[in-house]
């Protein structure tokens, strides 16, 4: 109970220094937990130091990264703090590839009911954002491995570190993945979306192919993943999908996507729906505006459409999603 009581106490100070992290006192307070032993409160520590850019800690963080690597069951379970670490000094642009080499390979195999689970997935994934945040020469051959990594968090993680990565080397890597497909459909939708942030120009038209997927998960996949683009040649695209699609559950999806690209078009394009179109499809595309929940404007247009029909359950809709 008292060391319990201990890392309770621990914890109560470090939610207080996060008003004035930078304080003398307050880093030499992170400094204490971060070289401590609590895995959990070395984890948050490190977590205030990310947050605040607390550069002044990152030796620090590279020792205590150390410390947890050696016997990491045991001084990290569930590998909290050596994951918080690596996040805090890739946000810190540290340049560290000792501490992200090895957590890029690092498999730790912890005991669960029924068998064995690796922990350090995310840790992976930390490790591969910090290695191309310092634009290390080997990321890609690292991000390529994890793309082919056995947990989805890490294949997920390595998806998007190589749409950050940004170079064109990476399109011939998820191009690869996508074709192999993938067990979890969430990979594959960040692997599309990592094509377009990289080049739209010459992605969009691969991406678009599986609009038309036999697997409605895929063509719902690339249909968000042009949406989240905001690529301009994706408009015509998701409207052409959407005039051409004949299965009613894909609508929200559809809408969504175009929602989602915000340009002035896609909007009037969903205020028409809005006016003109059945009430269930008016419903949708009320629910695709809740992406501008935050923008007053938008929101006003989307009571006004609503207004036009005379229709007092869609309006309704609008102040339940909206409002």
């Amino acid at each position: 109970m008292t060391a319990r009581r201990s890392l309770d106490d621990v914890l109560l100070r470090l939610r207080a220094l996060r008003d004035a992290p930078d304080s003398p006192e307050a880093l030499e307070e992170l400094r204490s937990v971060i070289r401590g032993k609590s895995s959990h409160a070395a984890a948050k520590a490190a977590e205030i130091a990310g947050d605040a850019l607390l550069s002044k800690l990152a030796p620090d963080l590279v020792e205590a990264f150390a410390w947890f690597l050696h016997d990491p069951v045991k001084r990290d379970p569930g590998c909290r703090a050596k994951e918080a670490i690596a996040d805090a000094l890739q946000r810190l642009d540290a340049s560290e590839p000792e501490v992200f080499l090895a957590g890029v390979q690092h498999v730790q195999m912890e005991p669960v009911y029924g068998g064995r689970q690796d922990t350090a997935a995310a840790l992976r994934g930390a490790a591969a954002r910090g290695l191309v945040r310092m634009n290390h020469p080997d990321a890609m051959l690292h991000l390529a491995d994890l793309l082919a990594d056995p947990e989805p968090p890490a294949r997920t993680a390595a998806a998007r570190a190589v749409g950050y990565h940004g170079h064109d080397e990476g399109l011939a890597v998820l191009r690869l993945k996508v074709l192999s497909g993938d067990s979890e459909i969430d990979v594959i939708g960040d692997c599309l979306l990592a094509m377009l942030q990289i080049s739209p120009g010459r992605s969009i038209d691969f991406v678009a192919r599986f609009l038309d997927d036999e697997e409605p998960a895929m063509a719902e996949a690339a249909a968000l993943a042009l949406g989240e683009s905001r690529a301009e040649a994706a408009l015509p695209l998701l409207l052409a999908w959407w005039e051409r699609t004949v299965d009613p559950k894909r609508a929200p999806t559809a809408l969504l996507a175009i929602a989602m690209l915000r340009s002035q078009d896609a909007i009037e394009f969903l205020l028409r729906l809005i006016r003109e179109e059945s009430r269930a499809i008016a419903t949708h595309a009320v629910a695709a505006f809740e992406v501008f929940r935050s923008s007053e404007t938008t929101v006003a247009q989307v009571r006004e459409a609503a207004r036009t029909r005379d229709d007092p359950k869609l309006e309704a809709v609008v102040e339940e999603l909206l409002g």
